[in-house]
């Protein structure tokens, strides 16, 4: 019989961290859209890896989560949030950028969860959203084969729930007041049927279908 678990649950079983690539994805697309400012919130901040791809960009990073990991440094100021249920215990447009990685697929309430994100960005400020890419050849094919995509197989449940298309993205944004400004993609996707992943050179022709991962950038 299927239980019902926490958001706490789902963040221990998500182990609080991200792949290289994922983390690359966002450091590349604060460079390459110039993007930079006094205060950086990381909301679904897990152990805190993001720190170090976006600490010369910003001169405060927060992180807010359900649970403050060990692994979380211990000089960075941290808010315990459930982001199932509550709101961040922070002021309206308290942050010029607010990222997410690999969060909003471990949350019931994708639509909430993003209009939150965009209550906490200033005026002209930025959302960073990523999340597993449900349109990559790896996926698809996991979809057709086993009726599941591939992140979100019963290997991967009950911490991955919410399933979300690029399409489901920008309306999502759209919705809450956000202009899309980019669809990124992490150029590092597994070969089906196969441990291996693709070549960086190969993904850069086709990153929607051989990228794992999705990124999405808007401004408020």
């Amino acid at each position: 019989m299927l239980t019902t678990a926490t958001t706490e649950d789902r963040a221990i079983q998500s182990l609080g961290a991200s792949s290289t690539a994922i983390y690359r994805m966002v450091a590349d697309t604060l460079a390459s859209h110039r993007i930079s400012g006094q205060i950086v919130l990381d909301v679904g901040c897990g152990t805190g890896s993001l720190l170090k791809y976006v600490d010369s960009k910003f001169s405060t990073y927060l992180g807010a989560d359900v649970l403050r990991y060990p692994d979380f440094p211990g000089h960075l100021d941290f808010i315990k949030v459930d982001l199932d249920s509550g709101r961040v215990p922070l002021p309206d447009e308290f942050a010029d950028t607010v990222v997410s990685v690999e969060t909003i697929e471990h949350l019931e309430n994708p639509r909430s969860f993003v209009r939150e994100l965009a209550r906490l960005a200033k005026p002209g400020g930025e959302v960073i959203v990523t999340t597993p890419n449900q349109l990559s050849l790896l996926s698809t094919a996991t979809l057709i084969l086993k009726g599941q995509f591939s992140a979100f197989q019963n290997t991967n449940y009950p911490a991955h729930i919410t399933a979300l298309l690029e399409i489901d993205l920008r309306r999502i944004f759209q919705e809450c007041g956000l202009k899309v400004d980019a669809i990124c993609y992490s150029h590092s996707g597994r070969i089906p049927l196969t441990p291996r992943h693709y070549p960086l050179g190969i993904t850069k022709l086709a990153p929607r279908l051989l990228s794992d991962n999705i990124l999405v950038l808007g401004h408020k």
